[in-house]
């Protein structure tokens, strides 16, 4: 089992930069992960994700503003995110992924609120 930790969020305004962290309690080289969030109200949407190949893909309203990345060796992903708009506000968390034969595994973190303000 992996625990997942996010920090990093916070409040800022409109425009400015946060990056989010996930630190995992063990190796995540074989994970895919991915950050997600979810608006009040809202259903939970992809942000982002890695494949252990650093392959990436993204939700179309992100592309070009945040970029994941994560470093194999520190157990850690990271989510830069730039020109933060109010709609950004959501809490935003870190999973992880790995389908193994007819197995799943998929492990989330307890979130990090970001708010976005005017």
């Amino acid at each position: 089992q992996v625990q997942l930790v996010e920090s990093g969020g916070g409040s800022v305004q409109a425009g400015g930069s946060l990056r989010l962290s996930c630190a995992a309690s063990g190796s995540i080289l074989v994970y895919v992960m991915g950050w997600y969030r979810q608006a009040p109200g809202k259903q939970r949407e992809l942000v982002e994700s890695i494949t252990s190949g650093d392959s990436t893909n993204y939700a179309d309203s992100m592309k070009g503003r945040f970029t994941i990345s994560r470093d194999n060796a520190k157990n850690t992903v990271y989510l830069q995110m730039n020109s933060l708009k109010s709609e950004d506000t959501a809490v935003y968390y870190c999973n992880a992924d790995r389908r193994l034969g007819i197995g799943r595994y998929n492990y989330w973190g307890q979130g990090t609120q970001v708010i976005v303000y005017s």
